[in-house]
This record gives structure tokens, sequence and C-alpha cells, in this order.
């Protein structure tokens, strides 16, 4: 193996940066050339390459964001683009890809694989948490503590007018963010696609706080609930409970920025590295992971397919500490 291409592609993560630097100098360390692709498949498509070497990384490990840039390409998902795609990878002596990103960027490398036999391997960066073969995914432990940052403010403010907060994070159509962050800042009810959103019951539980004389209520509601998200669940139950003055806040994309954690930094270093080995050693179509602390692979059809399943006891652990 002579050449390397690397590309960040889909949602950016804190610790994307991170990672591309791990490939990187893992690549020089063994000799290989690594070739940076800009813009993800858009860019692999419209020949956006640059040859990268160990001071191209230089003083990124701590930066949030992506230097190579990212995009959801729509002439990716189309064979006339991945024919220009592949062409390039010839024109550039590709021999093996590493693609930092989440589900949709898995499955768009598995395609591509079987279409043309391109070598790939995938590093989970994406702050959903979802990807099955991997504990953690880069970008999701600094994900967490962005939103605890912010809800620990709007509580104290939410605490000096006697104010209920439904609070929208981000997560797809999975849980993992609202979850762990609704346990970390102590809300008193974290709504999540994996349950059901029983409105009624969730104004009998806001009446008994207000009788146990709470001076703030705070609600996590992932963005995928089937509840419609913060402002449609806010309005439902304003119609049945409005002892509260209520307000909603939209974190957004504040929780995709930001410095990387220490965390997720080294996550990041260790699947980035990993991803070399794994194309060194002749694996092929799979994802890098961290499992019970190990290096992992699994295959992109399972990755994508088998989505993650939530933890059920920290479900249990969530509704027992707000009572």
């Amino acid at each position: 193996m002579k050449s390397i291409g690397l590309f960040t592609s889909g949602g950016d993560a804190p610790g994307m940066n991170a990672a591309i630097r791990a490939v990187v100098r893992t690549s020089i360390s063994s000799g290989i050339k690594p070739i940076g692709i800009v813009r993800g498949y858009q860019g692999l498509i419209d020949g956006e390459v640059i040859e990268m070497n160990s001071h191209s990384v230089s003083n990124i490990i701590q930066r949030g964001g992506t230097i190579l840039k990212s995009a959801r390409s729509i002439d990716f998902m189309n064979a006339a683009g991945r024919e220009k795609a592949f062409a390039n990878v010839s024109k550039f002596g590709l021999d093996g890809l590493v693609a930092i990103g989440g589900d949709g960027t898995f499955i768009g490398a598995k395609v591509f694989n079987e279409e043309y036999g391109i070598r790939v391997v995938g590093v989970p960066g994406t702050i959903d948490n979802d990807l099955y073969g991997t504990d953690y995914t880069i970008g999701y432990d600094t994900a967490l503590n962005t939103v605890v940052q912010m809800v620990d403010r709007i509580r104290d403010t939410a605490s000096s007018h006697n104010r209920l907060f439904f609070i929208e994070v981000m997560g797809k159509d999975a849980g993992f963010v609202a979850l762990r962050s609704g346990i970390s800042v102590g809300a008193e009810a974290i709504l999540i696609p994996e349950t059901t959103t029983y409105i009624d019951k969730l104004v009998d539980k806001l009446r008994n706080e207000l009788k146990r004389k709470k001076s703030s209520l705070i609600i996590i509601v992932a963005e995928g609930d089937e509840s419609g998200g913060a402002y449609e669940v806010a309005a439902k139950v304003k119609e049945q409970f409005d002892q509260y003055d209520t307000r909603v806040t939209v974190l957004g994309h504040v929780q995709r920025g930001g410095s990387p954690s220490a965390m997720d930094r080294v996550l990041a270093s260790r699947l980035g590295s990993g991803a070399v080995d794994a194309l060194i050693e002749g694996k092929n179509n799979v994802m890098v992971g961290v499992v019970n602390k190990e290096i992992v692979y699994t295959p992109f059809a399972q990755a994508t397919k088998h989505h993650d399943k939530l933890n059920m006891d920290l479900l249990r652990l969530a509704e027992l500490l707000a009572t």
C-alpha cells in the first residue's frame, strides 16, 4: 500500500481533526503517502485533493470542526457520480480510503466498495453515538459536555424565575445525547424516540413537582422524539398545565462545535490510527471501533443496520432519580 485517501463526510463532530491527525501520522510512519480529500465524497468526485504531511496536521488536535471540510453529496448517490469518484481514485493512485463520518458515510462507502472494489475503512465520527460496533463515537462526549454546560446555565435562570424549560437536543432518531445529558443535569423528564411519550403522564408529573414547590423544571427533548420536538410538546403541555412560566430552548448546532474533550481526542487518535492499521492488514468494508477498551472491526452492513441500543438501565436510573 503506497497511498491512502482520507476524508470527513456528513455532519461534523468534535474530534474529527484529531482523527485526521492520527491517520496522517500513522500513514507516514508506515511509509504510506496520505492524501486529504476536501469536502468528502463531493470532493472525491470533483478531484479536490491535497497531499498531506506531518506539518499539515500540526496544532489541530484541539480544534473543532474538520480541516478537510464536509459535505452531503447528492452526486455520490448516483452511479454517474460514483463513477467520477472512482476515476479520481485511480487518477491519484489511492490504494485505500479512510472515511470519517456516520451511518450515511458508511453506507456510501459500502456501495462504493461493492461497485469498484476500492478498499475502505470507516472511522465513526458523529455526536449521535448510534453506530453499532463501538462503545462511543467521536464527538459524543464533547457534545454531552456542551449540553450539560448550556443546561446548567439555563437552570440558573429557570430557578430565578420559577420557569419550566423544554430543551431540545440533537441525536436524530436516537436518544443517547438526551438520556445521558438529562441524567447529568438532573432533568425532571427526558423524552426520547426509544420510548413512548405520554403527555398526560408528563403533565401529572409536573403537577406533582409543583406541589413539591420546585423553583425550576427542566424537560430534555430529543429532536427525533415522536412528540414532534420541544416546541410541539411544550404547546401540548401548556394546554393542560400553565402554572409555570414556560420557555423553549433548542440548543441546535452549538452541540457540534467547540474544542473536543480529552476523551474524544484520545478516542479519535486510537480510531484514526486503527483505521490505517486495518488497511495495512488487508481489512476492508469495516468500521473501526472501541468496545470494552479494545479496538474492534465491524462490517459496514452490521454497523449501519444494527444501530446501538439504548442502555435501559440508564433509562430506569433517570426515571428513579427524577422522582
